[in-house]
């Protein structure tokens, strides 16, 4: 990942992202020249084909030279920032940070070997340093590439970048501090990023129970490790920060009649994406219409008295949540909706478990990050997830982990005012739930015609896993439960 000259300046390249991308465009710089930085601490974001995430650079010293401005498209291996460290060896830096990032990488020698021992990653640079995880995996063969996530604009699925945790050899023998209170003098492994996140809520990585590949922490398991607790719920959904800006549309000249748009990046991946799942899955799309009342009464309900019902103090309750819950309580009334195709195989894959996708509105489109496990969560946890789901998108700092490996998806079209719409599916999914807008309208109620809260689900589904017995099954279940919310309590 870096290499370093006589002069003691160090050359930051762009990441291998793995999957087939070979370029990324630089979006933004957070440093300029004659800038100090620090290991850990992230320079600049980038965007691929498939997700944009932040860089932290992997050593300590001031910033010489950006060699791309914002806006530039840069081939993966190509140096974007050079950085003249403080005195002494490539292991100089590693004093900088002995409490909180692993220590740099090894001297150029070392990184002729670096590519056979590691997979590529595109967030961080290897875990934390330690003896006795670090160099047997130096020269262990990559696994093989994980699987391309998926992205949804209005119900349309496109691939996210994988996120394969990669190591970084060990600059010397001796081990890196271990935190006070690790287990057995050993450093809980995670990136910079997840580190970072951790100190800013407060928690404890050596109390954090790892779900990464070979015990790496994630994003995802530190926001689990403050869910449960009362006390620092407040603190995961920080309150809302504005949406960034989108990229600016370039404007139109005077008397132009076309302007021209460049595709790249998350939009274009999107496209292609939205063709081959529409022309691979056969879909089916069915409609229900149903009263909603007495789910809007809940909604309010819960806003008003969140402590009486164990929901988390200052977080959102909207409709959604209980659109969301319905849905996981028809999963679990019929589960063969919830598989995959396996076109290899011939097989159809049930999974026992669901990772519900949301689609989330950014500056760059919409996409559709996922709650893992939504099935084992309370409706309190489940308000927290959603919290903390779409806070994160909107500021534009979702993972491409948080978008990997999906199950069903919900897009609320009815936030546009949409009454309804016929959604495409995510690859590798086998439905995906529309909900349109909630309108008061003249309905028959016991009898009389009154005003009363409606909307219109539909729910698109891949007829090679999910007949229309089945399907009608599944979404008149969740009509069911939004009709009638107390079925939360009876099915769930």
């Amino acid at each position: 990942m870096t290499t370093m000259t006589q002069s003691q300046v160090r050359e930051f390249k762009m990441p291998d992202v793995g999957e087939g991308l070979t370029e990324a465009e630089i979006l933004k710089w957070y440093v300029q020249a004659g800038d100090e930085v620090t290991d850990g601490q992230a320079v600049c974001e980038v965007e691929t084909a498939k997700a944009a995430v932040e860089l932290p650079i992997p050593f300590t010293g001031v910033v010489r030279e950006l060699r791309y401005e914002e806006g530039t498209t840069v081939d993966v291996g190509q140096a974007i920032i050079t950085v003249e460290v403080g005195g002494g060896t490539g292991g100089a830096p590693a004093p900088a940070a002995p409490a909180e990032e692993p220590a740099p990488a090894a001297p150029a020698a070392d990184d002729d070997e670096q590519p056979k021992g590691r997979q590529p990653v595109l967030v961080g640079y290897g875990v934390a340093e330690s003896s006795t995880k670090r160099r047997p995996r130096k020269s262990a063969q990559p696994g093989p590439a994980a699987a391309a996530v998926q992205a949804e604009l209005n119900g349309h699925a496109a691939p996210v970048a994988p996120v394969t945790p990669a190591a970084e050899p060990a600059p010397a023998p001796a081990p890196a501090p271990a935190a006070p209170t690790a287990p057995a003098g050993a450093r809980p492994l995670a990136k910079p990023p997840v580190r970072k996140l951790a100190k800013d809520l407060g928690v404890d990585l050596t109390t954090v129970r790892p779900t990464g590949p070979d015990g790496i922490i994630t994003r995802e398991d530190v926001h689990a490790a403050v869910a449960p607790a009362p006390a620092a719920a407040p603190q995961a959904p920080a309150a809302p920060a504005p949406a960034p800006a989108a990229a600016p549309v370039t404007a139109a000249a005077a008397g132009a009649r076309e302007t021209r748009i460049p595709v790249k990046g998350v939009r274009k991946m999107t496209a292609q994406a939205m063709v081959g799942s529409a022309f691979t899955a056969p879909h089916v799309t069915e409609f229900v219409t149903v009263d909603v009342t007495r789910t809007m009464r809940l909604v309010e309900e819960l806003k008003k008295n969140p402590d009486e019902y164990g929901m988390p103090a200052g977080l959102r309750v909207n409709p959604l949540l209980l659109i969301a819950k319905a849905l996981l309580v028809a999963v679990r009334r019929n589960p063969e909706v919830n598989a995959a195709w396996d076109e290899a195989a011939q097989e159809i894959v049930l999974k026992h478990y669901v990772n519900l996708g949301i689609a989330a509105a950014t500056p760059r489109g919409l996409i559709v990050p996922n709650i893992k496990d939504a099935h084992e969560q309370s409706l309190p946890q489940l308000a927290q997830s959603l919290s903390e789901l779409v806070g994160t998108a909107r500021e534009g700092k979702t993972s491409p982990g948080a978008m990997q490996g999906g199950t069903l998806t919900i897009t609320n079209v009815g936030v546009f005012g949409v009454d309804t719409g016929t959604p495409i599916l995510n690859p590798g999914e086998s439905a995906i739930l529309a909900v349109g807008a909630i309108k008061l309208q003249p309905w028959v109620h016991k009898g009389k015609i009154k005003p009363r809260h409606v909307t219109t689900l539909a729910l698109s589904f891949d007829h090679r896993l999910i007949d229309g017995e089945l399907g009608s099954k599944f979404l008149a279940d969740i009509a069911a439960v939004l009709e009638q919310p107390k079925r939360l309590f009876v099915w769930g």
